[in-house]
């Protein structure tokens, strides 16, 4: 049995997608979207393939841009890992407290007071 260096093995297909979703330990569905004429009638139709990804050190989380690399079968469905993370998803989650709520909404209990009339 010999051993393969870089520069006998061909080069292993590499893809960019976006996480869709995250399933089991270390196990991830990356979708890749493309553009393809119909064969009839020549408009581009939107398409996208599915892949199952091996994420090893659980670092992409759903809607992360990661590249993705073909690799021998991990198992039943998964025959790509990734290769790194390219940029992260934008998430912001603040914590939002009744009180901030019942400032910014106006309530008929609460009403403004009219200003008073000038003096003259």
């Amino acid at each position: 049995m010999s051993t393969a260096t870089s520069s006998q093995r061909a080069q292993r297909k590499t893809l960019i997608g976006f996480v869709a979703s995250r399933s089991g330990d270390k196990s991830i569905k990356v979708t890749i979207a493309y553009k393809t004429p119909h064969p009839r009638y020549h408009k581009v139709v939107n398409r996208q393939t599915v892949l199952h990804v091996h994420d090893e050190k659980n670092e992409a989380k759903v809607g992360d841009k990661v590249e993705v690399m073909e690799t021998r079968p991990m198992s039943r469905l998964k025959r790509w890992r990734i290769v790194n993370v390219i940029e992260r998803a934008v998430v912001a989650a603040v914590a939002i407290s009744e009180q901030d709520v019942a400032e910014s909404v106006p309530t008929k209990l609460v009403q403004p007071q009219p200003a008073p009339a000038p003096q003259a």
